[in-house]
C-alpha cells in the first residue's frame, strides 16, 4: 500500500460543519431537534500540531483489516513518536507506506493489515 501526499495543513481551508445540539440515539430513535449548538472546524477537531500535520490518500489494500481503505485521507503528525502497534506512515525507498509498526522483537518490522 503507498499514499499520496495531498498537502500540509497550512494549505487546506477552514471548514466548519454544524454540530447539532441534540445527541443521536444507538437505540430506539427520538424525534431530534433541528437546533444547530455551533459549528466544528474539522481541522480545530482532527490536528493538534498543525505545523507537523499533512494529509496522505490511501492506494491500494495492504491496511483493509485496519480500516484504511483506497482512497481514504489519513490525517499524519509528524510530531507524534511512533509506539509498538500504531499505525506509521513510512518512507522506504523513496516511497511513502501506511503500515503498523512492530518494535517487539527485534527486529523492527512494518506489517501490512491484509489477510491475503
Amino acid at each position: 500500500m503507498s499514499c499520496v501526499l495531498l498537502g500540509d495543513y497550512e494549505s487546506f481551508s477552514r471548514l466548519n460543519i454544524p454540530l447539532f445540539l441534540e445527541r443521536v440515539s444507538a437505540g430506539f430513535p427520538s424525534p431530534a431537534e433541528d437546533y444547530v449548538e455551533k459549528s466544528l472546524d474539522l481541522n480545530e477537531l482532527c490536528i493538534q500540531h498543525p505545523a507537523a500535520t499533512f494529509f496522505v490518500r490511501v492506494q491500494g489494500e495492504s491496511m483493509v483489516d485496519a480500516g484504511i481503505f483506497p482512497n481514504d485521507v489519513l490525517v499524519v503528525d509528524r510530531s507524534l513518536r511512533a509506539k509498538h502497534g500504531d499505525i506509521i506512515i513510512a518512507s522506504l525507498e523513496s516511497e511513502m507506506t501506511v503500515k503498523q509498526l512492530h518494535l517487539k522483537p527485534i527486529p523492527v518490522r512494518l506489517l501490512p493489515r491484509n489477510p491475503a
